[in-house]
């Protein structure tokens, strides 16, 4: 935690890192003529970091300072060329500059020569962007046979003029034999400084050209899964109106999460080159639009010709991407269609149950006050059967009463009897099961 000497406050961790941040990649002067190779290589965190540690071996290699070992970038003199170290979000870039004598050919020695060769092979990672920039003078041929001579016969060549004519690019936007691109400037009275801007936006404008074309083989690829998919979906919309059971909603569900399946994988993998290509992209017009190309009658400037091809292919990365996210919610809809259809079929079906359900509990009812009425009738029975008894044993006949009268009398008392009995009996239990759920409820509640 850094404190503030003139006043008591914390100051805030990160402090120091965000005034730094705006140094991290400087522009340097580079004076004329001036060979310059860079290397822009795609890797992962780890990578970059086993890419640092080969970097600070090539320093003590050349006994030079090392950079740190959470370096974002790093520069240095080491004798015959300066190295420049960059660590990127997705990439890490290698930038060499040799000042050099003027030559017939600027392309027949490169700054790259000057690196160590099992260096260079032992770096981690896949190289996206190579290409080397020649610096020249005025006096440097740039007729139309020179230049077919230093692009390799390459004939389709774009030239733009900058800072007010002070500068001339050339450039083919070809692989050339080595496998690197190449780039010249024809330096017409600009100053140290700002070519050494011009430079650095040129390599900014090529990397992020190159990484945002990355998307493309990526949108060529899915875009025809992405027609199976959609021709997929509209047949099980079709199969739709037609299904009459709940197994086939259970297939045809099934079949709609596998496809939904394939499509989120598809969007997990691509998300993030195709996000990235429009950051990218944006980079790529920011810069050209700060170097500021003045066209040269004849040629297309290196702007004209990037965006011709530039923008179709972003266009066409923004396009699938937006296809992806169109099928996903139309996948989604259909999902949520079947699933409302079987919704609305187990309602009716669990309506049609509890209906059976009711007729099965009336008759039931029925049955129950059948069998409560026949049980009435039967404990009546018995009990003016044991009445029987009774008066068989008393002296009805000194009483003055018939025995026939005293059973035929007795027999509705018994009825009445048993009836309220078993009604009372019947109403306590009921009470009593009420009383028992409301208390478990009671018991179960927060």
């Amino acid at each position: 935690m850094t404190e503030l000497s003139r006043i008591d406050v914390k100051s805030h961790p990160l402090r120091e890192q965000l005034y730094n941040e705006l140094h991290i990649r400087p522009f340097h002067a580079i004076s004329t003529p001036q060979h310059v190779s860079y290397l822009a290589i795609r890797a992962q965190k780890a990578e970059q970091d086993q890419a640092l540690e080969l970097l600070r071996q090539l320093c003590e290699r050349f006994n030079v300072p090392a950079p740190e070992l959470k370096a974002a970038g790093f520069r240095e003199n080491f004798g015959d060329f300066t190295l420049q170290w960059e660590r990127h979000v997705e990439f890490y870039s290698l930038t060499i500059m040799q000042p050099c004598p003027a030559e017939d050919d600027p392309f027949r020695h490169t700054a790259l020569e000057l690196l160590p060769g099992d260096w260079l092979a032992a770096q981690p990672g896949e190289v996206v962007a190579a290409f080397h920039i020649a610096v020249v003078g005025a006096d440097c041929p740039m007729d139309e046979e020179a230049l077919q001579r230093y692009f390799e016969g390459h004939r389709r060549i774009s030239i733009s003029q900058v800072k007010q004519g002070k500068a001339t690019l050339h450039s083919a936007f070809r692989l050339h034999e080595d496998g690197f691109g190449r780039f010249l400037i024809c330096d017409r009275g600009l100053s140290n400084v700002r070519m050494g801007r011009l430079v650095r936006r040129l390599i900014e404008v090529e990397t992020y050209r190159l990484f945002t074309m990355l998307a493309l083989p990526l949108a060529k690829q899915i875009a025809p899964q992405l027609v199976e998919m959609d021709q997929q979906l509209a047949s099980f919309l079709t199969e739709l109106p037609k299904i009459e059971n709940s197994e086939d909603e259970r297939d045809l569900l099934l079949k709609l999460s596998q496809l939904e399946a394939r499509l989120e994988t598809w969007r997990t993998r691509t998300n993030r080159r195709f996000s990235g290509a429009k950051a990218y992209h944006e980079m790529v017009q920011d810069r050209l639009g700060r170097i500021a190309e003045e066209k040269v009658e004849g040629f297309t400037t290196l702007g004209e010709f990037m965006r011709r091809r530039l923008d179709p292919a972003l266009r066409t990365c923004v396009s699938v991407q937006s296809w992806m996210d169109d099928l996903s919610q139309r996948i989604k809809r259909a999902s949520d269609l079947l699933r409302t259809r079987a919704n609305l079929n187990l309602q009716e079906q669990n309506r049609s149950l509890l209906a059976a359900m009711n007729r099965r509990s009336r008759l039931q009812f029925r049955l129950q006050e059948t069998v409560e009425g026949l049980s009435v009738v039967a404990i009546s029975y018995y009990l003016v059967g044991l009445l029987k008894h009774l008066f068989s044993a008393l002296p009805l006949a000194s009483w003055g009463v018939d025995k026939a009268v005293a059973v035929g009398v007795s027999v509705p008392l018994v009825l009445i009897g048993v009836l309220w009995l078993t009604r009372r009996i019947k109403h306590r239990l009921i009470k009593g099961s009420i009383h028992g759920e409301a208390q478990q409820d009671g018991d179960c509640s927060p």
